[in-house]
């Protein structure tokens, strides 16, 4: 379902390289309105996954290393214990990112290629200790569906949140300015990286379930479930391997969002749908440095609710998530449609895939259905997206269509880009 998606913003991402991705490309096919949408729905789901892996660390180092930074306990919220050590570390790890990504793309690509391999690595030793361990049997995987669920129903409730779990191979289109390789290199990687989630996912699901019978990991009531069966399987060095391996996952996330969500607002500032300070781009590394301090603000906040707290924002940013992904398949069908004459049949499928998972997590029948606590979180976000566009609406229609359409697109005739590339041949295109 997702490759639809992917292949769509690849349809698109050849003929708009900018900053942006759903928001340039739902401008290009709707007009701003709807651009602010989909720019806002997707902002929510990034700044929330950034705060969530931020807070995963937490369970990493009480597992790790339980009690050590868990110094100088401040408070609880729904039962999730908040210390002063761990808010320290937390917000130093997130501050890091930020340093890191206000340097440039370069350094965060290279730092990102290596945590990427280091997870690699740690994924293949999980594999490699639930094949040795002398406890893994196929048996202790079944049963193959939760008990008290239905068989589509125990799908359905995996299919909701799968957009949220496999968001990240859209962070190509964010930065597409600051990449120098070709729309078709760039589809490549959007969907290498999904049979990539798809693999590594099933590899820990499996091995996890191998190694001992579920009903028995459930009633021990261990911290980290994986981590507890890498150490039945592996010992003390595979839960090390397996911490490098996860923690390279949680950084991973936090550094690549921190690309995506800074390039969505300076997109989203340069077309003054938000405020322009977000469009300043730094005089020395050329990354929007405003965009970047404002998505360490509201991140270093997250931490200070707890975990729990944020499992509602999450399934709430499930739907941010999905709702993007509606407007970039429904972008790339109506752009190619209008322009090349062509039917795009993956835009068609994309759109699918997104109204599925969108009626799973939102129609109160369906297993996935969010709860009335991310209900809330998600109607909070509505009305103040709801404000930031009344306060900008001004702003937005001060300025004409032409220079509107430059800052967001790059071109200030729409209608003559497109024609130009239509008489163009493919080779020139790709270039």
């Amino acid at each position: 379902m997702l490759m639809f998606i992917a292949v769509s913003y690849g349809k698109v991402v050849g003929l708009y390289p900018v900053a942006g991705g759903v928001f340039a490309f739902a401008y290009a096919a709707f007009g701003p309105g709807l651009a602010f949408v989909g720019g806002w729905a997707l902002l929510l789901g990034y700044l929330c996954i950034i705060a969530l892996n931020g807070t995963a660390i937490v369970l990493l180092t009480r597992f790790l290393i339980p009690g050590v930074l868990e110094l100088g306990y401040m408070y609880s919220i729904a039962e999730w214990k908040i210390y002063f050590g761990e808010l320290l570390f937390l917000e130093a790890v997130l501050a890091l990112f930020w340093y890191l990504n206000y340097r440039g793309a370069d350094v965060v690509s290279k730092v990102q290629v290596v945590l990427a391999v280091i997870l690699a690595i740690g994924v293949l030793a999980l594999l490699v200790g639930a094949i040795v361990s002398p406890t893994s049997q196929w048996q202790n995987i079944e049963p193959w569906f939760a008990q008290d669920k239905s068989v589509i129903a125990s799908i359905a409730a995996v299919t909701a949140i799968a957009p949220w779990l496999f968001v990240g191979f859209d962070t190509i289109p964010q930065a597409a300015e600051e990449f120098n390789f070709s729309a078709k290199t760039g589809v490549r990687l959007m969907l290498l990286s999904i049979v990539c989630g798809i693999v590594t996912y099933s590899i820990i699901t499996l091995a996890v379930a191998a190694v001992i019978p579920y009903q028995e990991l459930l009633a021990l009531n261990p911290v980290w479930h994986t981590g507890y069966t890498v150490s039945l399987s592996l010992g003390k060095v595979g839960s090390i391997v397996l911490a490098l391996a996860v923690l390279s996952a949680i950084l991973t996330g936090i550094n690549g969002f921190f690309i995506a969500s800074s390039r969505l607002m300076f997109s989203m500032g340069r077309a003054h749908i938000l405020p322009v300070w977000f469009s300043s781009l730094h005089k020395t590394h050329k990354t929007p440095h405003n965009a970047l301090n404002f998505t360490l603000v509201v991140v270093a906040i997250a931490p200070f609710f707890g975990r729990e707290v944020l499992s509602w924002v999450v399934d709430m940013s499930s739907i941010g998530t999905i709702v993007a992904y509606f407007f970039a398949s429904a972008s790339a069908f109506v752009i190619m449609r209008k322009h090349e004459d062509n039917c795009n049949i993956s835009g068609i499928l994309g759109c699918m895939a997104s109204l599925v998972c969108l009626g799973l997590l939102t129609l109160p029948m369906s297993p996935a259905c969010i709860g009335p606590e991310s209900w809330h979180v998600l109607v909070a976000w509505f009305i103040l997206g709801v404000f930031f566009y009344i306060v900008r609406y001004k702003a937005v229609h001060a300025i004409s269509e032409e220079e509107r359409t430059y800052m967001i697109l790059g071109e200030s005739d729409l209608k003559e880009h497109i024609a130009q590339r239509a008489a163009s041949k493919p080779d020139q295109l790709a270039a």
